[in-house]
C-alpha cells in the first residue's frame, strides 16, 4: 500500500492523525449536499422568474473579475446567517420568514452548498444552490454582467441598502 492511500485509510495526515470524529471536506461537502435540493442553472433562473432569491455569496473582487448575474442579491459569504436569520436584528427586510426561496451560487458551486445548508440549519428549508456556480450559469447562457471594475464595498448587501431595493 502506498503513503497516500495508507494515510487516507487510517485518517493520517501529513499533519498527523484526525481526531475521532473528524470529517473531510469532501465527506462534510456531500453530507451538506444530500441535505439540499440543488438547481441547474435553468432551474434555478426559472424559480428566481418565480419568486425566489438569487443571492451571489462570492466575493466583490471575484464578482469584478468574473462577472455578475442581474438580479442577484450579493451577500458575501462571511455575512450569510446573519443577513438571512429571520431573528436577527441584522437580516435583511426580505429575509422575514422561513420558508423563503433562496438560492446560492458561488464560482463553481461547492462553498455555495455549504452555505444553503448553513441557511437550512436556520431553518430556511427551501435554501438550496446552483449545481456549478456562477460558471456553469455563464455557460448555460444566461444572463450575465461584467467583468466589470470593483465597486466600492458599500454597494454589497446590508439591511439598509437591500430595503431599498425592496420597497
Amino acid at each position: 500500500m502506498d503513503v497516500t492511500r495508507h494515510r487516507q485509510a487510517t485518517g493520517e495526515c501529513c499533519c498527523g492523525v484526525a481526531q475521532a470524529g473528524a470529517r473531510s471536506i469532501d465527506e462534510i461537502l456531500a453530507a451538506a449536499r444530500a441535505r439540499l435540493r440543488r438547481l441547474d442553472p435553468e432551474q434555478a433562473h426559472l424559480a428566481v422568474r418565480a419568486g425566489a432569491v438569487l443571492v451571489d455569496i462570492r466575493p466583490a473582487a471575484q464578482r469584478a473579475a468574473t462577472g455578475a448575474v442581474p438580479g442577484a442579491l450579493a451577500v458575501e459569504r462571511n455575512v450569510l446567517e446573519w443577513r438571512f436569520d429571520p431573528r436577527s436584528a441584522s437580516r435583511l427586510p426580505i429575509a422575514d420568514r422561513y420558508d423563503l426561496p433562496v438560492i446560492l451560487f458561488c464560482h463553481e458551486g461547492h462553498s455555495s452548498s455549504l452555505a444553503a445548508a448553513a441557511l437550512h440549519d436556520l431553518g430556511l428549508h427551501r435554501a438550496t444552490d446552483i449545481v456549478g456556480g456562477f460558471v456553469a450559469w455563464h455557460r448555460a447562457g444566461l444572463p450575465v454582467f461584467g467583468p466589470t471594475a470593483l465597486l466600492p464595498s458599500s454597494r454589497t448587501a446590508t439591511p439598509q441598502t437591500a430595503r431599498r431595493a425592496f420597497t
